[in-house]
Formats: structure tokens, C-alpha cells, sequence
């Protein structure tokens, strides 16, 4: 019996991981639970186990592909019968024995293969040509890096389909693909460095290649989208990006020279919202010869910067202040310091009394822990509280479940492990998915005052800062005191000013008078 791999449930807000590296291959014996693949999502990397004991009998993703949950990544074969399998071996020889079979074209009378951009995601559809691993002329072996892809999840490497060596490469360093779009050719079994051929094939490739580039299939989704919107034929414009394709400057260009272009011209303003317009299409702008260089903005960061700008854009943001005098909690927490690390094999920290003081705030103020979904508003009754957490790549919010329910050792055992495991890259998915409102803490950087963004859903956040020694007024004296300055960015949606402004007059009074986290005033 043949049992599937499939893509397990990666949390709540994700859909998709890339295939890491397969751990097993094709005719491997492996046990129940046993891992045979890594995942990676934009947070975390994780182990899907073997669903029976068995044989790998096939493996349908190859390492560097973007999956949706649910998707077949391989079979395991119950039975055992996992030698008839493997087509490792098989699969050239049956090339050779009958090539009339094979879709690719000939080449000095054997066969090439063509390497396509591969499935890269189900919200993913186009990448970037980054770097060239082969040279025209060079030997590959069956699954060996050609070339390295950029989407705006994780940069990926395409691997020979075949055993031979590369006569084309049709797509430059930096230009855009679509998934199945053609990046090169490999003549199947040829030798190294061919001379005469590669240099007649692109020529006769390049010329089908070339007035392909104006249909739409190969267009990027914005100048598809403007070309469609607008009812125009690509034939019709005039290309100026590279080996003859159309940008959107070319569609504009085609626009306002068109009689009647002022109707749908609205179009061509929504590519804006997301706050990245392709450099290539705005005006040159030469580098100044006291020093400058301009390196390509990766994917990742691309899409970091579209999620910002669209957490402004469908939020209605609004951030309040307030500050806190510190004293009375670090002389607390100085005083029983020693005794709390003692009994409970971890460290007090300030953030346990953040938490604690942000639940009695929320439970006061729901409207703060709900969330907007479509023309409802969900209150929350439980109180899972995202805390950010530094790590050599970022910060990561980690989510502390139920926190209401738990001591002060609890949360900060919990957010000492988060710490530990965060470093070492061993968060999973689910821990850092669900969070009804977030605490981050720039104060550890030593920002004294910021104005923390909203993570969607959530409605609101809560950012913690620097203790710094100020003069303040206490009765009819000016004294030195330890404050720090508190900012909670809501959404002004459902949140009106007076909720936000009192639900931080609440987390002060219980911060300045801890006493009151005892009696629950």
C-alpha cells in the first residue's frame, strides 16, 4: 500500500513553505515518524515525519520548491517493494532507446531538455533571475544548481533536469520570469564546452523567444494588468526593456499617445499602494562619482515592505502615549530578585509585569484584544499575548498562550524558552500565530520613545522603552525618578481615543502600585 507526504498544517496565517532538503531519497527504508524532508516558512524551519514505515518510492517536489499545505510532497511504500522504483538509473537509458518520445528538440543529433521556472507557490507566480550558476558549455549532472531564483518569499535554486551539458540560457541575470517560463537548455549526455553548437542554437531559439516576449503570457502581473485593464494589443506597443519586453512605462508611454486613453487611465495609479515601483522603470538616475552603488532590493524585503505599507493602508492607525515612574517596581523587583531565581530556576524580569498589567487593561478594555473581521468586530475572552523576541535575523513574536491563566514564573520561563529556541531557529509556525495583542520592547535597544505598527488582525500593541532618569514633580518637590515611556498604536476603527488613553492610565496605575497585580484592582 502506497501512503502520501503531504504538506502538514504550517499555523494559522500560513499557507505555504519551500522544500529545504530532502533528508531521504528515492528507494530509502524509513520508519514510522521518521523525518525525510525539511520545510522552510518565513519564520521557521520544520520536520515532516514519514507517515508509516516503509520505502521511499517517490518524490514528487524537488528541494527549493514552494508548496501549499495539503500538497503531495512524495510516497512512502508499505509494503516494501521500494526497489521497482527507482527510476534514477532507467530513466536515461529510456531516453536514449526512444527519443522520438521525449518533447524536447534535437541537438547535434541528441536530446535537450529544457529547464523551466518550476512552481514556486500558490500566491506566487513570478520571480528574478539572480544569479547564474553554469556558464554556456559547462557539464551538469542530474540535479545539480543552475540558477538561483528570487521570489518575494525566499530565494530558491533550480536544479538540472538532466545529465548533459548547457547549450542556452534564454533568460539574463535580473529579468523577470513567470512559473514556466523556459531559463535554459541542456543537451542530454553531450560533453563539456561545445563550441559551434550553443552559439548556432541561441540564435535559433532567440528569434521564436524574442516574439514571444510580446504576448501576454510572458508579461509581469502589473503589465498584464494594465494591458488588460485598458483593452490594448501587445502588438501594438512598442518595447524598450530588454531582448524586446514590455514594461509599464512602454503601456503608459502607449496611453498618452492613444486617442482615447482618459477613461482607464485610473489603472495605471494602483501599482503604487505598495510602495515598490521596479527601478527600471523610473527615470535614470546616474550614480554619483563621489561614491554610490544600487544592489536590488530582494524579494523578502520587497514583500516585508508591500505588508507594512498595506497594514497602513487597511488600518486606521493611531498611536498614545504615556510614561511610567519606574521606582517602586525596581526596587520590588530588586528586593526579591535573588529569592524569585531561587525557587523557580528563572529570572525575574520587568516583562512578566507587563503582561500581567496589559491583561488587566485588556479585560477592562475588550475592544483592545478584539479584532475587525469584515463588518463584525470579535471580542476575545482569552488573552494569548505576542512578545517580541531578538534573534541574529530579526525579532520574531512568539505568542504566550492563556496568559491570563499563568504566575509570573510561567511567563517568564515561557518567554525565556521563546528566547533560547528563537536563536537557534527551532520556533515552530503555530507558536507564533494566534497572538490577540503584542508587547515589544525596543527599550533592550535602548529607544527611548517609538511608534510601534499594528501586526493584523490584532487591533492593538504595546511598546516598552528605555528606564531613564528624569526630573519629574512629585507633590511641591522636583525629584530624580526612573521612567519610561509607554506608546500603544491602535486601530482607530474600533478603538475610540478615550479607550486607548485610558487603557494605558490603567496599565500605569498598576505598574507605579504593583501591590495592585496581587488583589486584582
Amino acid at each position: 500500500m502506497t501512503v502520501q507526504i503531504t504538506v502538514p498544517v504550517l499555523g494559522e496565517s500560513v499557507t505555504e513553505a519551500t522544500v529545504a532538503k530532502w533528508l531521504k531519497k528515492v528507494g530509502d527504508t524509513v520508519e514510522a515518524d521518521e523525518p525525510v524532508v525539511e520545510l522552510e516558512t518565513d519564520k521557521v524551519s520544520l520536520e515532516v515525519p514519514a507517515p508509516s514505515a516503509g520505502v521511499i518510492s517517490e518524490i514528487l517536489v524537488r528541494d527549493g520548491s514552494d508548496v501549499s499545505v495539503g500538497a503531495v510532497l512524495g510516497s512512502v511504500d508499505e509494503a516494501g517493494a521500494g526497489a521497482a522504483p527507482q527510476p534514477a538509473a532507467p530513466a536515461p537509458e529510456a531516453a536514449a532507446e526512444a527519443p522520438a518520445a521525449a518533447p524536447a528538440a534535437k541537438a547535434n543529433g541528441g536530446v535537450t531538455v529544457e529547464v523551466v521556472v518550476p512552481a514556486v507557490g500558490e500566491s506566487v507566480t513570478e520571480g528574478t533571475v539572480a544569479k547564474w550558476l553554469k556558464a554556456v558549455g559547462d557539464a551538469v549532472a542530474m540535479d545539480d544548481p543552475l540558477v538561483e531564483l528570487e521570489t518575494d518569499k525566499a530565494t530558491v535554486e533550480v536544479p538540472s533536469t538532466a545529465a548533459g551539458a548547457l547549450v542556452e540560457i534564454r533568460v539574463e541575470e535580473g529579468m523577470d520570469v513567470e512559473v514556466g517560463t523556459v531559463l535554459a537548455v541542456i543537451a542530454e549526455g553531450a560533453a563539456a564546452a561545445p563550441p559551434a553548437a550553443p552559439a548556432a542554437q541561441p540564435a535559433a531559439a532567440r528569434a521564436p523567444a524574442a516574439a514571444a516576449e510580446t504576448g501576454l503570457a510572458t508579461l509581469s502581473p502589473a503589465v498584464r494588468k494594465l494591458i488588460e485593464d485598458n483593452n490594448l494589443d501587445p502588438s501594438q506597443i512598442a518595447p524598450t526593456g530588454a531582448k524586446g519586453r514590455i514594461v509599464k512605462g512602454d503601456v503608459l508611454k502607449y496611453l498618452e499617445s492613444a486617442p482615447k486613453p482618459s477613461a482607464p487611465r485610473p489603472a495605471a495609479v494602483s501599482p503604487p499602494a505598495s510602495a515598490i515601483v521596479p527601478a527600471g522603470e523610473l527615470p535614470e538616475r546616474p550614480l554619483d562619482p563621489r561614491g554610490e552603488e544600487r544592489v536590488r532590493m530582494s524579494r523578502l524585503r520587497q514583500r516585508i515592505a508591500q505588508r507594512l505599507k498595506e497594514a497602513q493602508n487597511s488600518a486606521a492607525m493611531l498611536t498614545t502615549y504615556n510614561e511610567v515612574r519606574m521606582d517602586t517596581l525596581m526596587a520590588l523587583r530588586k528586593e526579591y530578585r535573588a529569592d524569585f531565581e531561587k525557587k523557580h530556576g528563572v529570572r525575574l524580569g520587568f516583562l512578566s509585569f507587563f503582561v500581567k498589567a496589559a491583561i488587566i487593561a485588556l479585560k477592562e478594555i475588550p475592544a483592545v484584544n478584539g479584532e475587525i473581521y469584515g463588518d463584525e468586530i470579535v471580542y476575545k475572552n482569552y488573552y494569548d499575548i505576542g512578545v517580541a523576541v531578538g534573534t541574529p535575523q530579526g525579532l520574531v513574536v512568539p505568542v504566550v498562550r492563556d496568559a491570563d491563566k499563568m504566575s509570573f514564573a510561567e511567563i517568564e520561563g515561557a518567554v525565556a524558552d521563546f528566547g533560547r529556541r528563537a536563536r537557534d531557529g527551532k520556533l515552530t509556525v503555530a507558536e507564533m500565530t494566534g497572538g490577540t495583542f503584542t508587547i515589544s520592547n525596543g527599550g533592550v535597544y535602548g529607544s527611548l520613545m517609538s511608534m510601534p505598527i499594528l501586526n493584523p488582525p490584532q487591533s492593538g500593541v504595546l511598546g516598552m522603552h528605555k528606564i531613564q532618569k528624569r526630573p519629574i514633580v512629585d507633590g511641591d518637590e522636583i525629584v530624580v525618578a526612573n521612567m519610561m515611556y509607554l506608546a500603544l498604536t491602535y486601530d482607530h476603527r474600533i478603538i475610540d481615543g478615550r479607550e486607548a488613553v485610558t487603557f494605558l492610565v490603567r496599565m500605569k496605575d498598576v505598574l507605579e502600585d504593583p501591590q495592585r497585580l496581587l488583589i486584582d484592582v
